[in-house]
């Protein structure tokens, strides 16, 4: 215990160093912090065309699968009033499906990222994306609510699956210092979406799942998998697999249950502050459903406008500052989301508001990749992310049902209305508050190395895990000062 007060604190005195910390791998496999002087981000151009053919190809169909991923749940949470009178249950019983969903998926996650740290990234998400297309399917086509339930509980271990497949292929052949930038447009494919009939956007997320899934045939495996295998060589690879595992989770505990608070933190984050919102609009400020639309649809501009910036911007400030910048501001400009009543107001304050919380979220593929255990990045990145969200489950159930049983007097009619919008205030309040918090104590690794790192399946000698040889963890690195970088 007392070795993690010490880490977080030396953590939360980093952040108000001016020179900027990176990390790499040296030529022994230990970890070396440096300090730099901050300079200007790089032009985004120039990162833009650090990539060839091959690798935008294959960057552009994970983004699509991580867009199929959450284009499905947008298709709940954002029509939840219109699947409410399709099935004729209680808005909140619509929001229990989101809630199976979110359960589910760390176990999705814990299966399909064993698989992609086992066999490679490539088929484990094309198998993935045809089952989510299946299901996607098999939605439309659900006649009673609780039909819908089941085929959400098994669309949640699949969607599970995604994220850290994806994120893992898209980002570990980016260079160093590009990686900011494309965390945050890849993080962005959640805020991607149309705000049609139910029925139309599941036929839409299929149509992505299955697209995905086969373009995904067409790209070869991840480049820093297949080299990192060739040096290890595979061995006894189920064997060396279940040792490496053991002893990472031995070594790497205390930055996974971390990675798992912070995650649960940023999914309650977003949670509380999107899936209810177009609700909050219809019933609470008396809205139309295209003005409501309108709205919903630039507020997702603003999420993918700002994911980018803040990610681009993680680059030159560093990942834990960007998070919590982002989220204190978010805290700001919440009057300014839910106090006017205007449809222009609310647009305003909507794009702002989710500038700001896809900010933060820019920063989490890469902050995530960069502090995981590098055999098991797709396992980590996928499950910690999962595992925050199953936390996070209750969420808008907890939000819907809170609103729907508490009412404040309308501003434009002075009727009583639902509380959607304090209780969103209050609840999106104290969570920025709390990520911010949580971020400032945490590790980073920026700019880490990923080439250098052995897959799961490595001979013990050369996984990063042996015994007989003492190496630095996420908080005993080798501190080199470079007080004249």
């Amino acid at each position: 215990m007392t070795s993690i007060l010490r880490s977080g604190a030396q953590n939360f005195r980093d952040l108000f160093r001016w020179k900027v910390k990176t990390t790499h791998y040296d030529e022994n496999g230990d970890e070396v912090v440096t300090w730099t002087k901050p300079s200007m981000p790089p032009n985004p151009i120039r990162l833009l065309c650090m990539l060839n053919a091959i690798g935008w190809g294959a960057y552009l169909i994970d983004f699509t699968a991580w867009t199929a991923d959450a284009f499905d749940f947008h298709a709940l949470s954002i029509q939840t009033t219109k699947l409410s009178k399709h099935f004729d249950v209680s808005k909140t019983k619509v929001t229990e499906a989101i809630t199976l969903t979110l359960l589910l998926r760390s176990v999705g996650a814990a299966f399909f990222g064993v698989a992609s740290d086992y066999f490679g990234r490539k088929y484990p998400l094309v198998l993935n994306m045809w089952l989510l297309g299946a299901l996607q399917v098999g939605s439309i086509y659900c006649r009673t609510f609780n039909e819908f339930l089941a085929v959400r509980a098994l669309f949640g271990l699949c969607m599970g699956g995604v994220y850290g497949g994806a994120a893992g292929m898209a980002l570990e052949n980016i260079p160093a210092e590009a990686r900011g930038l494309f965390s945050g447009i890849f993080q962005q494919g959640y805020s991607w979406g149309a705000t049609n009939t139910w029925t139309t956007m599941f036929w839409v997320g299929a149509g992505l799942s299955f697209l995905s899934g086969f373009l995904r045939l067409a790209f070869p495996e991840s480049k820093q998998f297949i080299e990192a295998r060739k040096q290890a060589g595979r061995g006894n690879g189920l064997q060396n697999f279940r040792n490496n595992f053991g002893k990472m989770l031995k070594k790497e505990w205390k930055v996974c249950v971390y990675s798992i608070i912070l995650m649960s933190w940023f999914n309650w984050f977003s949670h509380s502050s999107q899936d209810s919102y177009t609700t909050f609009m219809l019933v609470g400020k008396g809205l139309k459903p295209d003005a409501a639309s309108r709205a919903s649809i630039l507020m997702k501009t603003g999420a993918c406008v700002g994911g980018t910036i803040w990610g681009y911007l993680s680059q030159a400030i560093g990942r834990r500052r960007a998070m919590i910048l982002a989220s204190l501001v978010c805290c700001c400009l919440i009057p300014a989301w839910v106090l006017p009543t205007s449809e222009s107001g609310l647009e305003g304050g909507g794009f702002m508001l989710q500038f700001m919380v896809q900010g933060a979220w820019g920063v989490v593929p890469v902050y995530l990749s960069e502090v995981s255990p590098p055999a098991f990045r797709a396992m980590f990145v996928g499950l910690t992310y999962q595992l925050g969200n199953a936390i996070s489950a209750p969420s808008t159930q907890l939000i819907n049902a809170l609103s729907e049983n508490n009412f404040v007097n309308s501003a434009k009619t002075g009727l009583p209305v639902e509380a959607y919008g304090p209780v969103m205030a209050i609840a999106t309040a104290i969570i920025a508050i709390g990520l911010a918090i949580t971020a400032s104590v945490g590790p980073e690794k920026k700019g880490i190395n990923f080439e250098n790192a052995a897959p799961a399946t490595a001979v013990e000698e050369t996984n990063g895990y042996e015994d007989d040889k003492e190496k630095t963890n996420q908080g005993d690195v080798l501190n080199v000062q470079l007080r004249d970088a």
